[in-house]
């Protein structure tokens, strides 16, 4: 009696093992499948061929060509020198910075 007992319960164990590896397993592949899914993108294109992202990258290249990717100016360009020097520097919150000559008033 005492040996099926502990056969019994030597199964349970190993069981509870197994169930609780398969459980991990499922959901591993669960949450690695979901993200795939969510990268897909549908891209529509309008009657000309062009995708709406597209047309607004054009529009913004004809109005000012000297930008790198990220949107800030590019400084190899004279022009974008030019338009720099023009401006006072500012600090990020957009009020004048103190420390050049420029920007401090004049002391009486």
């Amino acid at each position: 009696m005492k040996q099926s007992l502990y056969l019994h319960t030597l199964i349970f164990k190993i069981m509870k093992k197994v169930v609780l590896l398969l459980a991990v397993l499922l959901g591993m592949q669960l949450s690695f499948t979901s993200v795939y899914a969510q990268n897909k993108k549908v891209e529509k294109k309008n009657e000309q061929g062009m995708k709406k992202e597209d047309k607004k990258e054009a529009k913004a290249e004809s109005k000012n060509p000297k930008l790198k990717k990220d949107g800030t100016p590019d400084m190899r360009y004279k022009e974008n020198q030019e338009a720099a020097k023009a401006q006072p520097p500012l600090k990020k919150d957009g009020t004048p910075d103190k420390r050049f000559k420029q920007n401090k008033e004049a002391k009486k």
